[in-house]
């Protein structure tokens, strides 16, 4: 995993370089009343930050989640969308509470993932898949999460389906099904908030969520 790690700290060195020449720095800040990561509660009402830095099609920064149950989950990302619908990234997740310089495979704090997707006028798929095993982050390796989505104006339908650590057994089963739609909340003649409203079905943990979020 040494070469993972060399990938890490490029992300990391590119940050600080990025910044003192970024075209677009922005952020951004979500609160949602449950945190489902691919059909799976993660934690409940939490508040998700977001601090990104943005050069032509390249973006690299960070996103987290900090739940009122005490959850805490804080990534890394990298990615690169091509102008013709292809995005290619690279993600690491992180859970608070485990050492973050620990990066072996027993107890290793990081999880790596290599992210692809594809949009065109409104469909989408994406394809992912976890690089490393590290008994920190709970994943074994190899972890495979595919979706499929179609946009229309501002409604969601999307499809997804993995194994290791998105399913109980570890076996590939269909994880995620639901529809999402968004819409502004008028506050004030010049005050507007989106909201986001999803309802999620997992049919291999046999659960149901229906999710609220607003971004400020």
């Amino acid at each position: 995993m040494k070469k993972v790690k060399i990938i890490m700290i490029v992300m990391l060195t590119g940050i600080f370089s990025l910044h003192i020449r970024a075209q677009s720095v922005s952020t951004g800040l979500d609160l949602v009343s449950t945190y489902v990561w691919r059909g799976t509660k993660l934690s409940g009402a939490s508040i998700q930050p977001l601090l990104q830095f943005t050069k032509g099609g390249f973006s690299i920064g960070s996103w987290g989640s900090a739940g009122f149950d005490g959850f805490l989950e804080m990534d890394l990302f990298a990615r690169y969308a091509f102008n013709f619908g292809l995005t290619a990234g690279l993600t690491d997740y992180y859970f608070p509470g485990t050492n973050y310089f620990d990066y072996s495979k027993d107890t290793g704090s990081h999880g790596y993932e290599i992210n692809l997707g594809y949009n065109m006028q409104g469909f989408s798929v994406s394809a992912n898949y976890m690089l490393n095993e590290a008994g920190g982050a709970k994943t074994a390796g190899g972890d495979k999460y595919f979706e499929l989505g179609y946009t229309r104006k501002n409604i969601s339908l999307f499809a997804g389906a993995g194994d290791g650590w998105h399913t109980p057994s570890g076996e590939f089963g269909v994880v995620n099904l639901g529809l999402s739609a968004t819409k502004e909340l008028l506050i004030s003649e010049t005050f507007r908030v989106p909201v986001k409203l999803s309802a999620i079905l997992n049919p291999t943990t046999k659960q149901y969520y229906l999710t609220a979020g607003v971004t400020l």
